[in-house]
């Protein structure tokens, strides 16, 4: 891996599960899994990790929804073929496809309410 290269976190209950929702999210599998952590490539060197929130040391405060990952798309078409896709895997829609003033976007979220944005940005 090279020096540098940007991960997120995700204190989710249950790894194992979470791996699951995210490989079908975004139609790979995790690059590592264990019983308390799962990883994933994003794309441009980003990586995911989905921690077993009861392992985490030191103990993390805060709870899920306080923040978004959010992928860029090109276009609304992208858009709404993401917002589909996701809807037919099962997740929850908490923001429909709407124009916002940074572009065109949906919200949903995973099953530990992490909020997942996508968007397009304006004159995308």
């Amino acid at each position: 891996m090279q020096q540098d290269t940007p991960f997120t976190l995700f204190y989710v209950a249950d790894p194992e599960a979470s791996a699951r929702f995210y490989a079908g999210l975004l139609s790979r599998p995790a690059i590592e899994s264990s019983p308390t952590f799962a990883m994933f490539t994003l794309g441009s060197g980003a990586m995911l990790g989905l921690w077993k929130r009861d392992t985490v040391a030191p103990a993390a405060s805060g709870a899920p929804g306080a923040s978004e990952l959010a992928f860029a798309v090109q276009g609304r078409e992208a858009v709404d073929a993401r917002h589909a896709g996701w809807k037919a895997l099962g997740c929850t829609v908490l923001q429909s496809p709407t124009v916002m003033d940074f572009g065109y976007t949906f919200t949903a979220q995973d099953p530990d309410g992490h909020r997942l944005r996508v968007f397009a940005p304006e004159g995308a």
